[in-house]
């Protein structure tokens, strides 16, 4: 009767940890959502007066409106560092699909970046997802000491993940950067999501470090409470800079979703091999998580294939004169106006009959 009452309170604090989790890790959309448009706004008003960052220019670092949005965020973040605390990555992760929701329609009224129907469609489909995840996910996994943490870290499984991510992002640094970062967002987009993966392992393992800490079991004083602490450091200042170069580079509400949809879908995979998230769960569960979690990245999609361009940064400086044409039409002058644009098939016989 005993040990039933126990497993009882284990099972209530278990849920009752997973609920601040899961309030923490809304609040972090929220406050991160918004920071991604005040950034922006911070990002162009630096980049009309000196070099933009996309080009390499750090100028927005006197820009106080950037740093608002870099408070905001990292606000945000703290809200998720703690979330980690209490909850598996499985669950707190996928909830980043708040922070698009809030950026797209924060885009859609602040910077002019039109949301559709269809982009309203791609919010939703985020929630249900984002819900079906709440609604299934596993419980915490019970760690009495930073060493528990370094054997899963020093696995061969997860040794190998970092091995092959770190490699990825040296070539994508090195090589893909300089040639197609400014024509490409997914070589940008690609750094963060895959640095991100390891950042929230070392932020997980700093979180629980802080709690066990609090609760009376110093981890101080082990030096692997140290190194995850400065892997995540260097983690989120890898993050941070080639962040800022995707959001001056391209759409925000194309950046938001697809940053997230790569950045979860990494630290999901990361977690399932360091923590084992997915250890002594039902095959139902673990199929509706998957669910949810790929009717949140369907989401993403929608957001993705709704977003308008950027326009060309040359059509600020320079605007190509089109050419006027008229012909007389059964005896009558027509004239190009202003606003008519050309048909793809009269475009084609110009160059083809022109000079015949």
């Amino acid at each position: 009767m005993a040990m039933s009452s126990s497993a009882a309170y284990v099972g209530t604090t278990v849920s009752s940890d997973n609920l601040k989790g899961f309030i923490l890790a809304v609040v972090s959309g929220a406050f991160i959502g918004s920071s991604f448009i005040i950034k922006k706004k911070g990002l162009k008003r630096a980049g009309a007066s000196g070099p933009r960052a996309s080009s390499g220019g750090y100028g927005y670092l006197l820009e106080p409106l950037w740093w608002v949005g870099m408070v905001t965020m990292i606000v945000g973040e703290i809200a998720n560092f703690v979330a980690y605390m209490f909850a598996p990555a499985v669950l707190v992760t996928p909830l980043g699909a708040l922070s698009i929701i809030v950026s797209a329609v924060l885009a859609h009224f602040l910077l002019k970046e039109k949301l559709t129907k269809m982009g309203i469609l791609g919010c939703v489909l985020c929630m249900v997802g984002s819900t079906v995840i709440v609604l299934h996910a596993p419980d915490e996994r019970t760690l009495t000491s930073v060493e528990e943490i370094w054997e899963l870290a020093t696995q061969p499984a997860f040794l190998l993940y970092t091995t092959s991510a770190i490699a990825v992002v040296l070539v994508l640094m090195l090589y893909c950067g300089p040639r197609y970062g400014q024509t490409n967002m997914m070589v940008y987009i690609g750094i963060c999501s895959i640095i991100g993966s390891l950042t929230v392992m070392s932020i997980k393992a700093i979180g629980i470090a802080i709690k066990l800490t609090l609760e009376g079991n110093n981890q101080a004083t082990y030096f692997q409470t140290w190194v995850f602490a400065m892997v995540a450091i260097t983690c989120i200042i890898t993050q941070l800079n080639y962040l800022n170069m995707a959001l001056d580079t391209f759409n925000t509400t194309v950046v938001s979703p697809v940053y997230y949809a790569m950045f979860t879908s990494l630290t999901i995979f990361a977690s399932a091999i360091m923590f084992k998230d997915w250890s002594g769960q039902s095959a139902s569960s673990i199929v509706s998580e998957l669910c949810g979690f790929i009717t949140v990245l369907s989401g993403t999609t929608v957001l993705h294939s709704t977003r308008e361009p950027d326009p060309s940064p040359l059509t600020d400086s320079y605007t190509p004169l089109s050419p006027k044409i008229s012909w007389q039409v059964n005896g009558e002058l027509w004239k190009q106006k202003d606003d008519e644009g050309l048909s793809p098939d009269f475009v084609t016989i110009i160059q083809q009959d022109y000079f015949t």
